[in-house]
């Protein structure tokens, strides 16, 4: 079972490397990402030093420019999501691949036990395939997509390919707020 759990770690390090690195090649070192990419960053601190400066206390001027800065904002945003889109797309089909080529192999296989008990609906995945009825007992799936997570975000920051604190702030992505939301 350990066997199985650091295997299942280590493909999971993997499928990040590999998706980070097709990610890199379809859309890092594109010149419109990089393009893309400064403007965020330059508009982000802009938004955010044009609010520290004026604060609460604004009038229909200093409002109307930062509600303009934080609409050209929200297009470039929606601009790199556009680029990105190709690669998740190859990424997710990659993944697909992978993933139902590990999971015949790992297929009915106890490769992990939890130290909890999971709650209903994640049952189903926790223990997915698996013979019995004790849901500590761990699937591939679960652990695979639980160390996905986490692995790959850690990468990105790694190799210098997540969003600045800057464009995360101003709540670019796809759930973060809207920008000027909780004013």
């Amino acid at each position: 079972m350990w066997s199985d759990t650091f295997l299942i770690v280590f493909i999971s390090i993997c499928t990040a490397f590999l998706g980070e690195g097709l990610t890199y090649v379809l859309v890092y070192r594109t010149e419109k990402y990089q393009k893309l990419k400064g403007e965020v960053e330059k508009q982000s601190k802009k938004l955010e030093r044009r609010k520290e400066i004026h604060g609460d206390s604004l009038d229909k001027q200093h409002k109307k420019k930062i509600e303009r800065d934080e609409e050209r904002l929200k297009n470039n945003n929606r601009d790199l999501s556009l680029v990105k889109m190709k690669s998740m797309f190859a990424t997710g089909f990659a993944f697909t691949a992978l993933l139902s080529m590990f999971n015949s192999i790992f297929d009915g296989r106890v490769v992990a036990r939890l130290p909890f008990f999971p709650i209903s609906w994640i049952q189903g995945l926790s223990h997915r395939n698996l013979p019995g009825d004790d849901y500590t007992e761990c699937s591939f799936i679960f652990l695979y997509i639980l160390c996905t997570m986490s692995i790959r975000q850690n990468i990105q920051k790694m190799l210098g390919f997540a969003p600045s604190r800057a464009a995360s702030k101003q709540g670019g992505g796809l759930f973060g707020p809207a920008p000027g939301q909780f004013k």
